[in-house]
């Protein structure tokens, strides 16, 4: 079946959202299976105001979502690097949505990329997202001016694009991620709500893309606050 020119998959996401880990694979395996282009959306689990401190509670709740989702999906996590962090450390997903959209202000056909390194950084090497000092190492191999990238992420115009990317998705009805949408013009179709594996996501995507019709599917997600995740 030749691809839509005009179809655009939209995915909407958070990299500290754990079924966001769990689906990344097949994000993956749609992007290198599809001659599709994509549009990250960033979806804000708990940015700012609505981070939450790592209380005990917290970390229980937290790894009991990461065991779940390491069986679904069979990602890694690393299991200890919550009880790592620092006292008073907040679980604030603003700094790596911002990082992500600095990456797009600057090498848009790196977003995605920088997008799976975040997400691999914090789940599976334990590494503190939440603090832009980690993220020099991550940009490796990224033909992407560091300093330039590391004064633009700390800018309140790169947090506001942010916040416009949460607000988005808001607009786009999604509650919970991670979500994807097929755009084809102006028309969005849900292709799945949540996580799903590559064939079923596959599958829905070639309905959608023969007929156009809303086929989607929901799944096990996030929600959009700061909820089971």
């Amino acid at each position: 079946m030749a691809e839509d020119a005009s179809a655009t998959l939209v995915y909407v996401g958070d990299p500290m959202c754990s079924w966001c880990w769990g689906f990344a694979p097949t994000v993956e395996r749609l992007v290198s299976d599809h001659d599709l282009p994509v549009r990250i959306v960033l979806g804000g689990l708990r940015p700012g105001p609505s981070a939450q401190e790592l209380t005990p509670e917290l970390e229980r709740f937290l790894l009991h979502h990461w065991d779940q989702v390491a069986e679904v999906s069979g990602q890694p996590f690393d299991r200890t690097a919550l009880s790592r962090r620092d006292p008073g450390w907040r679980y604030d997903t603003e700094t790596p949505a911002a990082a992500v959209v600095t990456m797009r202000t600057m090498r848009p056909d790196h977003e995605l990329e920088l997008f799976f390194r975040l997400q691999r950084a914090f789940y599976a090497d334990g590494i503190d997202i939440v603090d832009p000092a980690t993220y020099p190492p991550l940009l490796e191999g990224l033909d992407v001016d560091r300093d330039d990238f590391m004064t633009r992420v700390a800018s309140d115009e790169m947090r506001r694009a942010a916040w416009n990317d949460f607000d988005e998705a808001r607009r786009l009805g999604v509650s919970g991620f991670p979500t994807t949408l097929l755009r084809v013009g102006d028309r969005y179709r849900m292709l799945a709500a949540g996580y799903r594996p590559y064939d079923q996501v596959d599958e829905l995507l070639h309905a959608v893309l023969d007929r156009f019709d809303p086929v989607g599917a929901e799944g096990l997600m996030c929600a959009a606050n700061g909820g089971p995740c």
